[in-house]
């Protein structure tokens, strides 16, 4: 059975921090694309970052030079580095792993206070 569960998500106020993690269970993260996602209320799920398999890193444009995907595969753990967080990064965060499947994780809410 594969799990994916996020954590660190949580209220912080405007140009602070967070670091989120997906811890994966029943597969090897290794060998997978993992992604962060996100989805504020009312608006469709969109991709944050991601990270193949070999560590190369792809990030959307509003997070660029803020957020930092990493991945330990020794822990089996993906990461999202989150700084300068504005109030608009405010929703819902998701966990992705995808292979030739797609595994999603159940998500951890972040809130953005102004």
């Amino acid at each position: 059975q594969v799990q994916l569960v996020e954590s660190g998500g949580g209220l912080v106020q405007a140009g602070g921090s967070l670091r989120l993690s997906c811890a994966a269970s029943g597969i090897l993260i290794s060998i997978y694309t993992m992604g962060w996602y996100r989805q504020a209320p009312g608006k469709q799920r969109e991709l944050v970052a991601s990270i193949t398999k070999d560590g190369s890193t792809n990030y959307v444009d509003f997070v660029k030079g803020r957020f930092t995907i990493s991945r330990d595969n020794a822990k089996n753990t993906v990461f999202l580095q989150m700084n300068s967080l504005k109030p608009e990064d405010t929703a819902v965060y998701y966990c992705k792993a995808h292979l030739l499947a797609r595994y999603w994780g159940q998500g951890t809410q972040v809130t953005v206070s102004s």
